[in-house]
């Protein structure tokens, strides 16, 4: 699949084609944060995805649905550009597979093939998420809210790593900051990428004034997902200097699907892939 395709008008496939997949190396945006190579990696972490329109056909020719959650490591060389992703999964939609299990082992091959890494992939039926002390299906991010400030916004104000600041003369404390403001443009279509996003840390008090500027200065910026969580990750790190710091975010759906990184510089639990009131 070639770049030229990307951001363009598409035809959605009839038939099964990997083909469709486009790795986007990580490192290229990496660099502009300072990271060299993913042996250096500042964080350690993972890209949760969900797909909710995975369709297939079972050996009679039935339809057959589920929902997909994909965990993609941070140290993958590539990520998956979303709209070939899309793409790839609707290619599935005419093809037969002998059973669910068949389907899993068709994306972790493929998925695996493209990311240069492993990954862990559930399919649930709909049916399942019916269990909700097993599966919850709304749960809020917890934390102080910081969209509660009432602060005046310059518009043009970009995410400018100096609005960041921690009080060096206070105590440490361990704090967890949420807002529901994260917004990007997607660098290959254009269309907004909205979030909230959960940072939690250990070390001096961070200015919450400053760092809601600085997510709010993400509107007009173009860059995946993925790289909206690194650049707070690694402007956070470099301007606080937290002895420990987590960043998790949780975007709304677009085709299909949601992406929702997570990057911690200890050794955090994964967080549980539970939607929120806007996805």
């Amino acid at each position: 699949m070639s770049e030229f395709v990307l951001g363009q008008q598409s035809i959605y496939p009839n038939q099964y084609d990997p083909g469709l997949l486009f790795p986007i190396p990580r490192e290229e945006n990496r660099k502009k944060l300072g990271i060299e190579g993913n042996s250096h990696l500042p964080f350690l972490g993972v890209d949760l995805w969900n797909a909710f329109e995975l369709g297939w056909l079972n050996s009679k020719g039935k339809p057959q649905i589920a929902l997909a959650e994909f965990t993609i490591p941070a140290e993958s060389p590539f990520m998956i550009e979303s709209k070939s992703f899309k793409l790839y999964l609707n290619s599935l939609n005419q093809h037969h597979f002998e059973n669910s299990d068949a389907v899993r082992a068709c994306l972790s091959r493929d998925l695996a093939s493209v990311l240069g890494s492993s990954l862990q992939i559930k399919l649930l039926d709909p049916s399942q998420i019916q269990d909700q002390k097993k599966y919850p299906l709304i749960q809020e991010l917890d934390g102080q809210l910081l969209d509660r400030l009432d602060i005046v916004v310059n518009q043009a104000q970009i995410a400018d790593p100096a609005l960041l600041g921690a009080d060096q003369n206070s105590a440490p404390i361990t704090q967890t900051l949420v807002s529901h403001l994260l917004k990007s443009n997607c660098p290959v279509t254009g269309q907004p990428d909205w979030a909230s996003v959960q940072i939690h840390y250990q070390g001096r008090p961070i200015n919450e004034e400053g760092l809601l500027r600085y997510l709010i200065g993400f509107r007009q910026l173009g860059e995946f997902h993925e790289h909206c969580v690194e650049k707070i990750f690694c402007d956070i790190k470099n301007r606080c200097q937290p002895e420990k710091l987590s960043v998790y975010a949780r975007y709304t759906r677009r085709g299909g699907l949601d992406i929702n990184p997570f990057r911690a510089d200890f050794n955090a639990a994964w967080p549980n892939n539970i939607r929120h009131a806007r996805q």
